[in-house]
């Protein structure tokens, strides 16, 4: 195998010093034109690449941005990562991804392996089961840049980006309502975490304002997962008060409850009207086309590198900042009409 060119090399062979090579190949304005090019085209000629590792390292910066998700399997998360990866190579950073498969414990494993891997900044999506979150104040303490996205939580100095949830679960109940439903339940994620405790509050407000009255048939707290769709569906069809409407925390838990409804003889949306949650493509695939709320991920990813790549240029101090909101909308399809 052929030895890497160093710029010791190219040095020897143009009688120059290895400061004037290196300030050369990194366009420095004390080193003249004619050594700059003489130097360049040597080094395309030799085929000389830059040890970036070495060079990030001599700045303690690694041009890494660590990126923790729930899962990767989601168009929502899909579409988050991609507005922070086309911010973050923009501008000559790496991402490192990966999921916690919703448990705590592979959270704990990726932060510190993470953090062992040199990352400049950490972005989070928390996991389902996390109730610990010790494992991130080895950034903290080490004043590693931390923001937290969609499923979030209130830490010192750790700035959120999320949608108004409340305001979200208030705006999809309240169209259930307006569309004549009069005994409509929320399909929940775990209400452990804020985005799906905030909906399902925001779902309450808008009965409540409504002159309806709470119980606790109201809320299905499921994984989301479709092996929870006999769940819901047995819930519907034992309710002592029939049921006629449906606010689901996902587009794909939403459109599986759709099918399933269908399959056991209910009518959507004559028998049941269906509101989901994000704008998914599976939302103009079901039948009827679902209602749902639009929470643009695109956006948020882009929000994210931003912000983040921002304070660690310096432009801006994200330690001082609480939390960034996206703005939600409604979008009216045929699974609520009248």
């Amino acid at each position: 195998m052929s030895k890497r060119i160093t710029i010791y090399d190219l040095a020897n062979q143009l009688g120059l010093s290895p400061a004037t090579v290196s300030r050369s190949l990194n366009g420095h304005p004390s080193i003249s034109d004619n050594t700059k090019k003489m130097v360049l085209e040597l080094a395309k000629e030799k085929g000389y690449r830059t040890n970036k590792f070495a060079s990030n390292l001599s700045r303690q910066q690694s041009n890494t941005i660590g990126v923790i998700v729930p899962k990767l399997n989601s168009y929502f998360m899909s579409t988050v990562l991609a507005g922070i990866e086309q911010v973050a190579n923009k501008v000559g950073y790496n991402l490192i991804i990966s999921q916690s498969q919703e448990s705590e414990e592979k959270e704990k494993i990726n932060a510190t392996t993470l953090l062992n891997s040199g990352v400049d900044a950490l972005l989070v999506s928390l996991a389902n089961e996390s109730n610990d979150y010790e494992h991130f104040e080895a950034f903290t303490s080490r004043k590693i840049p931390l923001l937290f996205f969609d499923r979030v939580i209130d830490l010192p100095q750790c700035p959120t980006i999320l949608i108004d949830n409340l305001a979200a679960g208030f705006d999809a109940g309240q169209h259930l309502v307006d569309q004549g439903c009069k005994n409509p339940i929320h399909v929940s994620g775990n209400l452990k975490r804020t985005l799906y405790a905030d909906r399902f509050k925001g779902f309450q407000q808008a009965l409540l304002m409504n002159g309806f009255s709470l119980h606790a048939d109201q809320l299905i707290e499921t994984g989301l997962d479709p092996i929870h769709i006999e769940e819901v569906i047995s819930h519907i069809k034992r309710a002592n008060k029939k049921i006629d409407g449906l606010f689901v925390a996902s587009d794909n838990f939403a459109a599986h409850c759709i099918i399933a409804l269908q399959r056991e003889g209910f009518r959507v949306p004559e028998d049941i009207k269906v509101v989901g949650f994000n704008n998914d493509p599976v939302c103009e695939i079901v039948s009827p086309n679902l209602t749902t709320i639009e929470y643009p991920g695109y956006k948020m990813g882009t929000l994210a590198g931003e912000s983040i790549i921002a304070h660690l240029n310096g432009n801006i101090n994200l330690q001082t900042t609480n939390t960034i909101l996206v703005r939600h909308k409604l979008i009216i399809r045929s699974s609520t009409s009248k």
